[in-house]
């Protein structure tokens, strides 16, 4: 059996596994919650090498994601890793240090290309003997930076665009990822498994991609920082696609810090990208933004339309604004954010015209050795015949919509693109930003993790991705605190390319609530034991 085949198998009995409580807690970890400025400490001192760390997570992950809590965020590991960092460290050794990402271990989402000895799948077995003759620009630049490309996570399969009943954090390919704040509950998605795979301590930051929230979301489901960046900010090429109006990749991270460093390495124009022609021009460096007082005289407005969904995610809120404001921040409480709502059929309808003439061309241009589809229809009629493997909880409307759609020249489709990005960014964020005078909107993230229900799908409680998402805005996420020892995160998002400006209010907001926490990995969420009365 192939190594390819061999991982889509085992990715099939992980699928079709009954949930297992796991209680007992792991073994202390050493390199846990590490910066990545810690740890180039530690290599500059000599007390650490690169291959050393890329060890202790590889040995971290055989322990949380392999075996105990069994997480199933990582879909497949380096074979290379450790070499890698062993030619790091002797750059190291004859004083070429690349960055602050020299030797630093990354996950990547299964959705970017790596041209070695990895697939890339979407987390479809369609794609499971895939990989690529080029690497994503991404993957390219974290390279040349000097990460470690330590291995590829799991993810909601084609980035949670097949069914709209789809249980986020399973594919075909590697099952279903677990939430490691509560074995039972959802990571959210589609970066599912960058999400729980950082929360967990498995590498030091990684790389998710969003349309629609599948950073921010599963960011804030496990208690990380994510940034959305600005559409255009960062490379395309080589992702495998939902929609080009929408996509983007992003770091996903334990601190604002280690996210900015991503961000760094990422973020510029790239030929093979050309929506990325003025990113240069906005490109920063992100970490001069890391202000500890970079909420002082600061203009925020709350969007309570996005909130309002569970009474103690509004407590959260509540208690994170008292801290902004007594950091400096004036806070405008409530502000209308103009047309929401109104754009959720145009952007679905935008999503499926360009799905079809995205992944068309993605599968097209995949080398001969790939042995996959070639279309949108074939990989539709692979799943029919594959039906038991790949479609065991949920089926392929998306695709099956998205199919019956017409050319990027359609009508249908420049009105809905048109609308949808009319309504949600100038008549939407930029509007209320003028209106009011803002530096900035802010909303609650999204609500606690549900339980993971492969039957009935995902029943998500909120969220605040929809209007910079379809914008193409900014947006970036940080931990706010706890529900019932669920992690829930605080939203930024404002006008296209303010990431500097995001990116200080939420690191200072970090520096004020320091609300992050390491998962402990619980079976469940117990209800709390009752109080006798007298």
């Amino acid at each position: 059996m192939s190594a390819a085949r061999s991982i889509a198998a085992r990715g099939l009995v992980l699928a079709l596994l009954p949930f297992v409580a796991i209680a007992a807690e792991p073994a202390a970890f050493a390199l846990e919650e590490t910066t990545i400025a810690e740890l180039q400490q530690r290599m500059a001192s000599g007390e650490l090498t690169s291959h050393a760390i890329v060890q202790q997570y590889l040995d971290r992950i055989a322990a949380i994601d392999r075996a105990g809590p069994a997480l199933h965020a990582i879909i497949e590991l380096n074979p290379d890793a450790l070499a890698i960092a062993d030619a790091l460290d002797a750059e190291r050794k004859s004083g070429k240090v690349r960055g602050p990402l020299h030797g630093i271990p990354v996950l990547l989402k299964d959705n970017l290309d790596t041209a070695d000895h990895m697939h890339t799948t979407a987390g479809s077995l369609a794609l499971a003997e895939s990989i690529a003759a080029q690497d994503a620009t991404v993957a390219a630049r974290l390279r040349a930076a000097g990460a470690v490309l330590l291995g590829k996570t799991n993810l909601s399969e084609w980035a949670n665009f097949r069914s709209a009943h789809s249980t986020s954090g399973w594919s075909g390919r590697g099952g279903q990822t677990k939430n490691p704040y509560a074995l039972d509950r959802n990571p959210c998605g589609s970066s599912s498994g960058t999400g729980a795979a950082i929360a967990a301590n498995l590498a030091a930051a990684g790389i998710g991609t969003e349309t629609d929230g599948s950073i921010v979301c599963p960011a804030a489901a496990n208690g990380l920082v994510g940034i959305k960046p600005t559409l255009g900010l960062v490379s395309r090429a080589g992702i495998i696609p939902i929609a080009h109006s929408q996509d983007t990749a992003g770091p996903m991270a334990r601190s604002v810090a280690d996210a900015v460093l991503l961000l760094e390495a990422i973020a510029g124009a790239d030929a093979r990208d050309p929506a990325t022609r003025d990113a240069d021009a906005h490109r920063a460096e992100y970490a001069r933004f890391l202000d500890a007082n970079g909420l002082r005289g600061v203009r925020l407005g709350v969007v309570r339309k996005l909130a309002g969904f569970h009474p103690d995610v509004d407590a959260r809120l509540d208690a994170a604004i008292a801290a902004l404001r007594a950091a400096g921040a004036t806070v405008l409480d409530p502000v209308e954010l103009p047309n929401l709502g109104q754009y959720d059929e145009a952007e679905l309808t935008v999503l499926e015209f360009e799905f079809k003439h995205d992944l068309d061309a993605y599968l097209a241009a995949l080398p001969a050795t790939a042995r996959a589809p070639r279309s949108l229809a074939e990989l539709i009629a692979y799943d029919e015949r594959e039906r038991a493997r790949e479609m065991p909880w949920f089926g392929q409307e998306l695709f099956e919509q998205a199919q019956r759609r017409g050319e990027l020249a359609d009508p249908t489709y420049r009105a809905a693109l048109a609308k949808a990005k009319r309504l949600a960014g100038a008549r939407g964020i930029d509007a209320a930003l003028k209106k009011y005078t803002l530096d900035a909107l802010i909303a609650p993230t999204g609500g606690p993790a549900w339980v993971t229900d492969p039957v009935n799908g995902d029943h998500t409680s909120g969220g605040s991705s929809t209007p910079a998402a379809v914008a193409g805005d900014p947006h970036v996420t940080v931990p706010m605190g706890f529900v019932h020892d669920l992690p829930v995160g605080l939203s930024f998002f404002g006008a296209a390319w303010s990431e500097p400006k995001l990116i200080r209010y939420a690191y200072a907001f970090e520096q004020v609530t320091h609300a992050r926490r390491p998962p402990r990995f619980p079976a469940r969420i117990d209800a709390p034991a009752a109080v006798a009365t007298p």
